[in-house]
């Protein structure tokens, strides 16, 4: 039986200080990391949204707009967003992802899907390093509920309290296709990552 496709977030909530602010309309190779980020979301899934710290964030789009429920706690703001909105849609899993990750696998949907089975959370690992902001997660409403009420700010130790299967990626140290940008010199070598000759 074939899964329904899991609803995809993109987190586009953070300021981006250490790039000069404005993150997701910051332009790459042309387009924007948001733009970017909405294409990779787009080819793998037909229940796409944005969680923002507030409305006027961003400009106006055709992709429905989640402001955190519970701000100034960090990406896990966008995960509790992410949970109703799918829930509201009638999905089972939702896909997390950075609006800065523009590298994102083109299968990692349909990977992520085939091992996430009867767990709560799929998580690639790759070079030792567990990927929270592109994980696939069976939503759980109550779960992450209790954990934000308790102090829980941390994506990757909610998964760590759940079911999680971690994934190991293959090991890419010159192109790792989970990057996320943080700042102007990994904006940089992303633009020449991009447009270097094949």
């Amino acid at each position: 039986m074939t899964m329904i496709a899991p609803a995809i977030v993109i987190a586009a909530g953070g300021a981006g200080r250490r790039m000069g602010g404005g993150k997701p309309l910051r332009p790459l190779a042309g387009h924007s990391l948001l733009d970017r980020a909405i294409a990779i979301a787009q080819a793998q899934s037909d229940c796409i949204a944005l969680a923002v710290r507030k409305p006027d964030q961003l400009p106006a789009s055709d992709l429905p707009l989640l402001c955190d429920a519970r701000p100034g706690i960090g990406p896990i703001s966008a995960l509790d967003s992410g949970f109703r909105f799918a829930r509201a849609q009638g999905r089972q899993h939702l896909l997390l992802i950075g609006c800065d990750q523009p590298f994102l696998p083109g299968d990692l949907v349909a990977t992520l899907t085939a091992a996430i089975a009867g767990h709560d959370v799929a998580m690639p690992v790759i070079n030792e390093h567990y990927q929270p902001l592109a994980a696939l997660w069976r939503v759980d409403q109550p779960a992450l509920d209790a954990y934000v009420q308790a102090g829980g700010t941390s994506l990757y130790r909610f998964a760590s309290t759940r079911d999680l299967i971690p994934l190991q990626w293959p090991n890419a140290p010159d192109d790792d296709p989970f990057a996320n940008l943080n700042d102007r010199d990994a904006l940089a070598d992303a633009e020449r990552r991009l447009t270097r000759p094949a």
